[in-house]
């Protein structure tokens, strides 16, 4: 268990590095996300279920996130026009604004964290990372 749990720690120790720098400007990693997933979507906007399958979340999340960004006006909740009971979540300029100055500054964390390393520890990290995800993605027997 000690590998797991050190990658745990590891990946919480990154986690709030990352989140501390954001919310210098009012952002957090899974506003970001969203942020980035809208960005990502051409016409900025995407029904909030395809929103929660693309940030790998439930809805009921997902309300919850885009309910914060639009107190934080960076979304605004739409009308679908291809499905009257659903609702887009759409980037607004300071949105977009607030995106690129978080992209900036995950940019810079990632320099800093991942610039402690020499290539050959990044190349095997990668590489690790790759196991490790293949892994999960690999069913395993039933127990029993």
């Amino acid at each position: 268990m000690g590998g797991l749990l050190a990658l745990l720690h590891a990946a919480g120790s990154v986690e709030s590095f990352v989140d501390s720098r954001l919310s210098a400007i009012g952002l957090s990693l899974p506003k970001l996300a969203a942020l980035d997933r809208l960005m990502q979507t051409p016409g900025g906007s995407l029904p909030l279920g395809q929103l929660a399958d693309r940030l790998a979340c439930v809805k009921s999340n997902v309300t919850q996130l885009v309910d914060r960004l639009e107190a934080d006006g960076l979304v605004t909740r739409e009308p679908d026009p291809s499905d009257r009971r659903s609702r887009l979540a759409v980037i607004t300029n300071a949105g977009r604004q607030a995106y690129e100055k978080g992209a900036g500054i995950h940019r810079d964390a990632e320099r800093q964290l991942f610039g402690a390393l020499t290539d050959d520890d990044a190349a095997r990290l990668a590489d690790i990372f790759e196991k490790l995800d293949r892994a999960r993605l690999t069913p395993q027997p039933a127990l029993g």
